[in-house]
């Protein structure tokens, strides 16, 4: 499996002939929108200019409910603004938190404990609190958060530092280019990324 970010809640997950995105987005917020060929992608219908789907054998998940798209399993959870999703591919399961706004309910949050990878905003308002993230985080207990929605220099909404959610978590963030992974290579403790655009 290979995760690639471009910025704001999008990122690329590429496994095998497969390739997913989360939350595409139109050009005008400063960074350019993701060009390719897409099988599946997943809008949480958090804060953001999500793109509009044109390729028809691209299938567009979008709310809560149960899927599966070429094997690959989805399931959307309420989010109070749209959905988060647990996805389940390799043998690894992804948690897509979006734009996250509001508190998850008790029972989405038991649904989403133990993730191998968890998509978490960074960048505070109108997304989470750093402080609240973090909170989020140690109830999940994931082995490997990736952050995304934080300030990055082409963006042109106003977004706070990673270093918010750092101190909150006290812990500092790993930058990488993408990430290649296998579910055997996850770790026990805990691992925070953040992605070069």
């Amino acid at each position: 499996m290979v995760i690639n970010w471009y910025g704001e809640g999008c990122f690329k997950v590429a496994s095998g002939p497969l390739t997913l995105v989360s939350d595409p987005f139109e050009s005008g917020i400063g960074l350019t929108p993701p060009r390719f060929k897409t099988d599946l992608v997943l809008k949480t219908g958090g804060y953001g200019a999500y793109a509009s789907e044109k390729d028809a054998e691209t299938r567009l998940v979008s709310g809560p409910g149960e899927y599966e798209v070429k094997g690959i399993e989805i399931s959307g959870f309420p989010s109070g603004v749209g959905a988060v999703y647990m996805v389940r591919m390799e043998d690894m399961r992804l948690v897509f938190l979006g734009g996250l706004v509001g508190e998850l309910s008790a029972d989405v949050q038991e649904q989403l404990i133990g993730a191998h990878i968890l998509f978490v905003p960074a960048g505070g308002s109108p997304q989470l609190e750093a402080k609240d993230v973090a909170t989020l985080i140690k109830k999940l207990e994931p082995k490997i958060v990736i952050a995304s929605f934080f300030k990055i220099p082409e963006l042109k909404r106003n977004a706070e530092d990673l270093k918010e959610l750092e101190k909150a978590m006290g812990q500092k963030f790993e930058v990488v280019d993408k990430l290649t992974i296998k579910v055997k290579e996850i770790g026990e403790g805990l691992r925070l990324l953040a992605m070069k655009v």
